[in-house]
């Protein structure tokens, strides 16, 4: 068979290459939303993707050693012993490269009391006779000796991308021995990282010199008498440890397989498994790399996303002929300078209509404006919210929407990460776009006219629907899509555009007093340690500060050295206070403060106003998001965040703010959900809840109840909706763990049905695979039954807290359709503005302030029906603080 011709086997040493991943990567940049780290996960799959990409194996395997010991240990109990110990990071990882692989349909092997390299070393065998050409990846030395005209290693140089191809040609070079002597050097010199000793004064040179001038080992120890000089000596002195050394660096190549070398064969990658792992792991550019690998089975389109004709002739008048619903989909701009200039239509499997907007007449433009603004015709898009931005920019408006295929994907799983069209089309329907959207575009063509490209999405926007109907309802979410999420989009929209007025004077000499207080932090900083400028932005500095000239104690071990990061800066500094670290750490703040406010500053926009988007399918939980600038994330009890607050004010033409919020909804949630007969009794006699739980906890009177119980009793309470432990609560309050739990005892021993609820809601997610908000949003949350811990106890504190805040995101949802509802039926001005979390903000028309106020508290207590009160507290004012309560 000639070189061109032959196939390829691809071998790769699974924990090897993996822990080169872990330490090449920063872990704290790679992790799930939930804590689950993947950086070894991650470089693993980007390196095994790059050479199956850049090498084309027709077969393939990844080795793994299993835990517990080998032949080798039983032989010698020290091998290997010096190795330092796994990083808790790293081991609940393994299983997680364990699934990539399955995913890829990469066979994993593996064999009890044998290493991995064994196993390379027999399937390089295996695959040298069967005419293959082999590869063998490894970070571990002793593979060297697999070297031959037929067999290439991969080694790697740094982390996993950068790999050294030995061929015979290369090892000879540099270490001046054939492949196959390469073990008798390791005998000789040694090898630390198997805790094997050499011969002391021996060197690789000395060692390639003997074996050169000997032939081999074989030859060294029949002639040790004859060797000269102090090197000689300590050879004889030596020699036993010599035989074990080449004894236990010989790999095997005659291991009976569990898997033949025919069923490496590589067919391709599982699709739908990627897309699986993928949306776990929270992985998106490692998504698009892997799924070229599915093979076309996976991969094949539904005839319905395929061989769509468009039509552009007489299209204004067939679309406006359609009485729904139909598919549409608008090729544009959202955002600051949002532009439609192209719609597509569809209501057939195999055809659509398409507008290039930027050509009509203005009889067709006022006939297609009405056609859109049409509530009767329904419609179905994906990112509706974009579109009606897009088309606002045209002066149309976008009425009649009845379904959007984003929200609709992220029903259907809401931990995925990633919901453009692209990539639900490439999830749903295995649909490739060749293109996707530039930046701030909602889609760019697949060739030919803008036109034809939005008919083609259109298309695959119905194709879509077609599938993710079926699933909403499914999960029985139906009339949660069509009667909460969908109304929705209209809403957030007009919130959107509407924007909230700034006054940009007042951010202004914000910015400048926070920038002043980093400035002065910085200084009292570097007056704390001599004078010494360093830079207080740079990880590397800090830990020489820190560690080396203060001799503070050590915090987390990062790959880098020490943790500089916020947590353990603050830790640090509870436990050995130091004015660098109190400077360090007010500096931060102000630094961060500033950015907030520089943030703000940049997005007012020409009329004054800062126009935040809110997102429906970013937080699993089914709470809105806010970016571009967030919005949630303004400190809320500081006196800086108050002053951010003030800046935001009524605008022109209107008379006031304002504001309205639940108190302790989720702890008003978490009694009507557990049943708790002393919850239930708190809200509904209108006390203190955590003045009431401290008195009952604590068994004295709630006037008794001080200010360090309450708050004991409060941190405790909403910590548990969260699945806080004993540990993280002593944490939070400084606490013995030992009297954390003592308190969490006390508590339940007192609200059982809060006990009872938190233990059931897991063992019934559990078993349904899902949990479930009071108003039906499900969470499906398969990790729940996962083999590996740290993510089972992810699941765990996910399915507590998600029917909690899930309830409180839907009751705030509902409140907002029944105040925008009744300003509308009412004929009144006033207008929603802003959300955050559980609070409302209304800008208010002149006069119409008490009408809306009624609305407010009208419309969120009637939002839901639970077995407590609701309690909504409404407040009003000129700016955004004042109008707090």
């Amino acid at each position: 068979m000639s070189e061109s011709t032959k196939g390829t086997l691809l071998l790769v040493d699974g924990l090897s290459m993996a822990f080169r991943a872990f330490f090449g990567l920063p872990v704290e940049n790679f992790a799930t939303a939930t804590g689950v780290p993947t950086n070894a996960v991650y470089g693993f799959s980007t390196m095994l993707a790059t050479l199956m990409k850049d090498h084309q194996p027709t077969h393939v395997a990844v080795a793994f050693d299993l835990p517990g010991g080998t032949f080798r240990t039983e032989r010698l109990p020290s091998y290997k012993g010096t190795r330092d110990a796994t990083p808790p990071e790293f081991e609940p990882q393994v299983p997680l490269i364990r699934e990539m692989l399955g995913a890829l349909r990469v066979t994993a092997v593996d064999k009890e009391r044998y290493e991995a390299d064994d196993l390379l070393a027999t399937y390089a065998r295996l695959g040298r006779e069967a005419g293959l050409r082999v590869l063998v990846v490894s970070g571990d030395r002793d593979t060297i000796q697999l070297v031959n005209d037929d067999v290439t290693l991969l080694y790697p140089r740094k982390g996993v991308s950068d790999l050294v191809h030995f061929t015979p040609t290369s090892v000879e070079e540099k270490y001046g021995v054939r492949p196959d002597q390469y073990p008798d050097m390791a005998a000789l010199v040694g090898e630390t990282s198997d805790n094997l000793p050499g011969v002391p004064g021996v060197g690789p040179k000395t060692a390639a010199k003997w074996i050169g001038v000997y032939g081999g080992l074989p030859g060294i120890l029949e002639s040790a008498d004859d060797v000269p000089g102090k090197a000689g000596q300590s050879l004889r002195d030596h020699l036993d440890q010599v035989r074990l050394n080449r004894e236990l660096n010989h790999l095997l190549t005659d291991l009976e397989v569990a898997v033949p070398l025919a069923d490496l064969e590589y067919a391709g990658a599982d699709a739908a498994a990627i897309h699986q792992v993928c949306d776990a792991l929270e992985f998106r550019t490692l998504r698009d790399r892997l799924l070229p690998f599915a093979d076309d089975a996976a991969a094949e389109q539904p005839a319905e996303a395929t061989a769509v004709v468009v039509r552009t002739e007489g299209a204004v008048e067939a679309i406006t002929a359609m009485a729904g619903p139909v598919a549409v989909h608008v090729d544009g701009r959202a955002g600051v300078d949002a532009d439609a200039w192209a719609l597509g239509v569809t209501d057939a499997a195999d055809a659509a209509w398409a507008v290039d907007l930027t050509a009509l007449s203005p009889d067709q433009e006022k006939a297609l404006a009405a056609w859109l603004a049409d509530p009767e015709v329904g419609k179905v898009l994906h990112g509706a919210k974009d579109a009606w931005h897009a088309l606002q920019a045209r002066g149309w408006d976008l009425s009649g929407i009845v379904g959007d295929t984003q929200i609709a994907a992220f029903l259907v799983n809401p931990d995925q990460r990633g919901f453009e069209l692209d990539q639900i089309l490439q999830r749903h329907l295995g649909l490739s776009l060749d293109a996707g959207a530039a930046a701030g575009e909602l889609d760019l063509g697949l060739g030919g006219s803008p036109a034809e490209s939005a008919g083609e999405r259109a298309a695959h926007v119905r194709a879509l629907a077609a599938v993710l109907d079926p699933m909403v309802d499914e999960r029985g979410m139906a009339s949660l899509y069509a009667e909460l999420e969908i109304p929705l989009v209209s809403v957030l929209a007009r919130m959107e555009h509407a924007g909230m007025a700034v006054d940009t004077a007042q951010l202004g000499s914000l910015a400048d007093e926070a920038r002043g207080r980093a400035e002065r932090a910085a200084e009292e900083a570097y007056s704390s340690i001599g004078g010494d400028r360093v830079n207080l932005g740079s990880p590397k500095q800090l830990q020489e500060v820190l560690f080396d000239r203060l001799g503070m104690p050590k915090t987390k071990k990062i790959k880098t050295g020490y943790s500089t990061d916020a947590s353990s800066l603050h830790d640090l500094s509870e436990k050995s206070p130091h004015p660098f670290l109190t400077a360090l750490l007010a500096h931060r703040d102000a630094t961060k403060l500033s950015q907030i406010i520089e943030t703000l500053a940049q997005s007012v926009q020409p009329d004054g106003r800062i126009h935040t988007t809110f997102s429906q399918v970013v937080a699993a939980t089914g709470r809105l998001s806010s970016k571009d600038p967030n919005l949630q994330n303004i400190p809320i009890r500081t006196p800086e965040g108050h002053r951010i607050r003030e800046a935001f004010v009524v605008g022109d033409g209107y008379e006031t703010l304002l504001t309205a919020d639940y108190s302790q909804i989720e702890m008003r949630i978490m009694a009507h959900l557990s049943g708790d007969a002393g919850l239930i009794e708190a809200f509904q006699r209108g006390e203190d809840l955590h003045r009431f739980v401290g008195s009952r906890v604590f068994g004295v009177a709630p006037e008794d109840v001080t200010s360090e119980m309450r708050s004991q009793v409060k941190a405790m309470s909403y910590g548990l909706a969260y699945g806080l432990s004993s540990f993280g609560l002593a944490r939070q309050l400084g606490l013995p763990v030992g009297a954390a739990q003592a308190l969490m005892d006390d508590y339940f021993s007192r609200f059982g049905g809060v006990r009872d609820y938190l233990r059931e809601v897991v063992d019934k997610a559990r078993g349904d695979g899902y949990t479930e908000t009071i108003f039906g949003r499900r969470r499906y949350i398969p990790d729940l039954t996962s083999s590996n811990r740290q993510r089972r106890d992810i699941a765990e504190r996910v399915a507590l807290n998600a029917p909690i805040q899930g309830s409180a995101a839907d009751l705030i949802k509902r409140a907002m359709l029944g105040v925008e509802r009744r300003l509308k039926d009412e004929g009144l001005a006033s207008r929603q503005v802003l959300q955050v979390h559980d609070e409302l903000v209304v800008e208010t028309a002149p006069g119409e302030s008490a009408a809306v106020e009624t609305i407010l508290r009208e419309e969120m207590h009637a939002a839901g029906d639970l077995s407590v009160p609701l309690d909504v507290n409404v407040g009003k004012g000129g700016d955004w603080r004042t109008a707090g309560h």
